[in-house]
């Protein structure tokens, strides 16, 4: 069963918000810590996972991602708040099980 994940990172400083879709948030995490996309996320230093929410279907997670880049900043704050009142990074330990996994992958062809 697919799964897609709502996103919102920001910076160090939680000055800057950046909401998006993703079938892949291990992966989207790694290429925004690495600076491997260009664009908003690259440019703003967008790297600190702050709050996500997994969905089934795309077309609910598409409309879930839109509803919350129109709500205003105060809003969004609000919601990150809700899940995770220290804005820590929540990205350290989905990063950690991706790597472990790379890493058994790696040594089954040892």
């Amino acid at each position: 069963m697919k799964q897609y994940y709502v996103y919102i990172i920001s910076n160090i400083h939680n000055t800057t918000l950046y909401i998006g879709v993703t079938n892949d948030l291990q992966r989207r995490m790694y290429e925004h810590k690495n600076k491997l996309l260009d664009g908003f996320s690259n440019k703003y230093n967008l790297t600190k996972l702050v709050y996500f929410e997994i969905y089934e279907d795309i077309n609910e997670a598409i409309k879930k991602e839109k509803g919350i880049k129109n709500l205003l900043r105060r809003k969004k704050n609000g919601l990150i708040g809700s899940k995770n009142p220290r804005w820590l990074d929540l990205s350290e330990g989905i990063l950690s099980v991706r790597a472990s996994s790379i890493l058994q992958d790696d040594n089954a062809w040892h």
